[in-house]
């Protein structure tokens, strides 16, 4: 019952003022700023020493990339890792159980080897051999646990076959790995994160290799490293050129929602790409989650639109005002998607319509909020008025989720590369793939 009021009351026009807020609150600069240093100032009265808790989880495919660099953090860094052992993921936050293992595996190993991580397994490990690596982990003190989880991710994700005999004999009852677990998921829980693969220090989390650069950011501005460097501690090796010329054409189909904080930081960088690699872009947008029937707790929705600000910052295009469209404002606003679509001006209308939710912090569900981005479109207005509030758009967002899903994607912004015939499709989930559509498109390009 509390779910139920809960998802109403997250999708609701009439909770808008009280969403905006707490979504302004989480995405403020000067706040996570603010709250960066309110935490290194209860830190040092504490007298606690720069710690990184770096939880890791078994069975989760991510963790085969982050074990192998979680020990560099220390090298370079004036800063203990703490190594936290969890078990399952917080279930109220997989919002496609059946799809989100699938889609782990497939992204894991398609980014690996940029990252010189080669992933020979494409199958989630039996309980048996889960067992026995958190058996393993659980016995490792903190300066053996990274060094030993690698090996395991080895086993289970590379090309080694078996633990070495002195792992492999360290077996516990499922009742003491158990209790290992629900006391690594309490740490976890705690400092407001639910996945494993992730990195925390001092009130703020980072998830994976796609966020450890913020962390070295963070402590490089407290001059936490024992010397001076100029790169990360990994970042992809791409190939791809900024820019391409060829006579081939390929397809960028392009899925946002109109609530989507990483949408609105992917704009920019999505309008730039299709332009560069002269794509055609076919613009897909989806009913947001929430209008979707999903629930998103809390503490999700605040790491979301922090992170997402913090990408947006990181990438030149930040959050600022925000009037969340949720409802109303996004059912009357994708009314005249179609009819502005097919005057090939969909991309720069949903643009208009991000830039006016997350960055001027206004009502689209207003008509002369409308009128003005038809103005800005050179689009007249008597063109679109018949359209409003007509419901032409549904069928089309439903037809852009079916494609979205069949790609085993649920999220936004998602991507879909084709050939210019729209053969041998190429999904990926995230703003975070930007780099790897680019790297498929030069390598069908070229």
């Amino acid at each position: 019952m509390l779910k139920t009021l809960l998802k109403f009351f997250n999708r609701s026009t009439i909770a808008a003022p009280v969403r905006n807020r707490n979504m302004m609150g989480f995405a403020d600069k000067q706040a996570f700023l603010d709250q960066r240093l309110k935490a290194e100032e209860t830190r040092a009265k504490e007298n606690r020493p720069h710690e990184v808790l770096y939880f890791h989880k078994v069975d989760d495919p991510y963790s085969y990339l982050t074990a192998s660099y979680a020990g560099e953090i220390s090298k370079r860094f004036n800063v203990e890792v703490t190594p936290i052992l969890v078990g399952d993921d917080v279930s109220e936050t997989v919002h496609e159980p059946s799809m989100y293992d699938v889609h782990c595996l497939n992204d894991a190993r398609r980014i690996g080897p940029y990252y010189d991580v080669h992933y020979h397994k494409d199958t989630y490990p039996d309980n048996k051999l889960v067992q026995q690596a958190n058996s393993v982990l659980i016995k490792s003190d903190k300066k053996e646990f990274i060094p030993n989880a690698l090996e395991i991710a080895k086993v289970i994700w590379g090309d080694k076959n078996e633990m070495s005999n002195e792992l492999s004999n360290n077996e516990l009852s499922d009742a003491e790995i158990q209790k290992a677990l629900k006391e690594g998921n309490m740490v976890r829980d705690k400092v407001g994160y639910y996945f494993g693969s992730a990195f925390h220090y001092e009130g703020e989390n980072y998830w994976g290799l796609d966020r450890l650069n913020h962390l070295e950011d963070r402590l490089v501005d407290l001059k936490l490293n024992k010397e001076n460097f100029n790169d990360y501690i990994i970042s992809p090796t791409l190939t791809a050129p900024a820019e391409i010329t060829s006579e081939k054409k390929l397809n960028l189909h392009f899925f946002p929602s109109l609530n989507s904080p990483y949408t609105y930081v992917s704009i920019n960088r999505t309008r730039d790409f299709a332009a560069k690699y002269n794509l055609n872009l076919i613009t897909r947008p989806v009913l947001p989650m929430l209008m979707r029937e999903m629930y998103i707790p809390l503490y999700k929705a605040k790491y979301i639109i922090s992170d997402a600000a913090r990408e947006g910052r990181r990438y030149e295009q930040e959050i600022d005002k925000i009037y969340s469209p949720l409802g109303q404002p996004a059912r009357r606003a994708y009314s005249l998607f179609p009819v502005i679509d097919s005057l090939g001006k969909g991309f720069e209308y949903i643009a208009l319509l991000m830039d006016a939710s997350f960055n001027q912090g206004i009502n689209i569900g207003e008509i002369d909020k409308l009128k003005a981005i038809a103005e800005k479109l050179n689009i007249n207005w008597d063109e679109l008025e018949p359209h409003l509030d007509t419901e032409e758009w549904k069928k089309v967002l439903s037809d852009n989720l079916k494609d979205m899903y069949s790609g085993n994607c649920w999220g936004v912004p998602s991507y879909k590369l084709t050939n210019e015939d729209g053969s041998n499709p190429f999904y990926v989930w995230g703003q975070d793939r930007i780099w790897l559509l680019k790297e498929e498109a030069y390598m069908r390009l070229s």
